[in-house]
């Protein structure tokens, strides 16, 4: 995959997150902190974006 189609794919999956209730939720309850943590690590969404950092990052290294 090249640089370009991955930076599309990202902003494609940032769209998810804007408005998110989720995130809103937990921001509100817990903080910005749990909530950073939660979307990272347990929302589909975090998890995606973790793997086109690495696709991107292992395109950088080559």
């Amino acid at each position: 995959m090249n640089r370009k189609k991955i930076y599309e794919e990202v902003e494609e999956m940032l769209s998810f997150c804007e408005g998110c209730f989720v995130q809103k939720h937990f921001r509100k309850e817990n903080g910005r902190t749990f909530a950073h943590q939660f979307c990272l690590s347990q929302c589909t969404v975090g998890e995606k974006l973790k793997k086109l950092g690495q696709e991107l990052t292992n395109l950088n290294e080559k």
